[in-house]
């Protein structure tokens, strides 16, 4: 997909393999940020284009050597408001700021959720002093990490570092590990996952491994610890960062993440446990997924900075719960 601004679209150039398939389909395809339903009312307002021709027709079937350009209407933004949310500070300069952030909190204002996120937050603590790069909604923001994941986050207060620390995300530069409680145990116990990432074509909520397109996602794993066969500790040091990277690739090696309605699949009955632990395991209320450390180069000063968060106390328990 190439973006020429941040509300104009347009797909790959229709090859013979796409040639004839639904325009909605493939558009949805081929753009990680529209979904069928979506593309049908941008089609009914007129925003869908073959050249100047403008594509009317839902059914509209796709021809070889076609490229669509998608206009999506400019999104009516919303000033996120301060919120005095405590937080967990792991460091803090005029820079950035380095915050451990829990489960259950969403990193920015998006579709449906206007509060309670890290950046109302920040705001309250950090006042006039974010960089404005991320835009109204997601002022200092450099990268993120889902709602349901815990862990290190670093966030920039200022152009500056905003852009030194992107660059760093961009030049796969950044040293990130994670902690995630899987089901089973990966074979072989140590080594490195490649495939591309894109969004899944069968459930828009999803992203998946594919054969081609997408983007270039790199994960090397270890176990760590392995609770009686069913279950596992496993270590995860990010190569690159794309959406579900873990969830994906552990998933693609038959280790679902614990907690991890989108992505498990083992059926959970059939698990070789105690019953009272099978219950504790199977209702766990999250991915079990801890952002454990982050490095990085400090814009300003050019020093290397690590910085840790141990794990929540309800993935302490689950392991506790999995060591017995």
């Amino acid at each position: 997909m190439n973006e020429e601004n941040d509300n104009i679209f347009y797909t790959p150039v229709v090859d013979e393999k796409n040639t004839g398939i639904r325009i909605d389909k493939f558009i949805a395809q081929s753009v990680d940020e529209l979904s069928r339903s979506m593309v049908q009312k941008l089609i009914e307002k007129g925003e869908v284009f073959a050249d100047e021709e403008i594509i009317a027709d839902k059914d509209f079937k796709t021809r070889l050597g076609d490229c669509y350009q998608i206009n999506l209407p400019p999104p009516v933004s919303a000033t996120p408001i301060a919120q005095d949310i405590k937080l967990d500070i792991l460091y803090e300069d005029n820079d950035l700021i380095v915050v451990n952030k829990p489960f259950g909190m969403t990193v920015h204002p998006a579709a449906g959720v206007s509060k309670d996120t890290l950046v109302n937050a920040l705001l309250f603590h950090c006042k006039d002093s974010l960089s404005g790069i991320g835009g109204v909604a997601r002022p200092g923001i450099v990268h993120r990490i889902d709602r349901n994941t815990s862990g290190v986050l670093v966030v920039a207060k200022n152009d500056f570092a905003h852009k030194s620390l992107a660059e760093q995300f961009f030049n796969h530069s950044i040293e990130r590990t994670y902690y995630a409680i899987t089901y089973g145990v990966p074979n072989p116990i140590k080594g490195t996952i490649e495939g591309n990432i894109a969004r899944s074509s069968f459930d828009r909520k999803k992203m998946a491994l594919v054969k081609s397109g997408g983007k270039t996602a790199i994960t090397h794993y270890e176990m760590v610890e392995n609770y009686c066969n069913v279950a596992s500790l496993i270590k995860c040091n990010l190569e690159t960062g794309r959406t579900h990277q873990i969830r994906v690739h552990l998933s693609s090696i038959g280790c679902h993440l614990i907690g991890d309605d989108v992505y498990e699949k083992p059926k959970k009955s059939s698990i070789c446990m105690a019953l009272d632990k099978k219950k504790y395991v199977n209702n766990f209320g999250r991915q079990a997924l801890h952002a454990f450390s982050l490095g990085f180069i400090h814009p300003r000063s050019k020093e290397f900075l690590s910085f840790k968060a141990d794990f929540p106390e309800d993935m302490k328990e689950l392991i506790n719960v999995l060591k017995k």
